[in-house]
């Protein structure tokens, strides 16, 4: 049985997970809020889009670890460990900056003021992905 790319499977599958969540979360709160304000919706779609740069971590951290376990500069067990690590914090990531850019949308749909300062917790959710996948990187190369 072959688990080459079990681990690069995993990374593109969690943050998959994550991100499709993430987004469910943040879009039921946008349909809600949009039933009741009559402008401004395309904003809340943008920000319950936001979780979806996680799968694109996840996509680019399948490529590089399939490459490098066909290179053989990367072993399948070491794939799997930062596959599911990197994965799961990126997915954990994804669904929390959901549930923050829900948060953001109700309380922007009270006060339009402060749409863009709700932007600020929900960058800072995102960094914690971004940490994940830039650590996965430098433990692949």
């Amino acid at each position: 049985m072959d688990f080459n790319m079990v681990g690069p499977a995993l990374a593109l599958g969690l943050a998959c997970l994550g991100s499709a969540i993430g987004c469910g979360i943040a879009g039921m709160a946008s349909h809600g809020v949009m039933s009741r304000v009559e402008e401004g919706h395309g904003k809340f779609i943008g920000m319950s889009a936001t979780p979806s740069s996680q799968a694109i971590y996840g996509f680019i951290l399948m490529l590089l670890m399939s490459g490098a376990i066909k290179e053989g500069t990367l072993s399948a067990l070491s794939g799997i460990g930062i596959g599911l690590a990197s994965g799961l914090a990126i997915m954990v990531s994804a669904i929390y900056q959901g549930k923050c850019a829900a948060t953001g949308i109700q309380a922007s749909a009270k006060q339009p003021a402060i749409y863009g300062k709700c932007f600020v917790a929900v960058g800072i959710v995102e960094s914690f992905s971004l940490f994940a996948f830039v650590f996965a990187l430098l433990i692949i190369y």
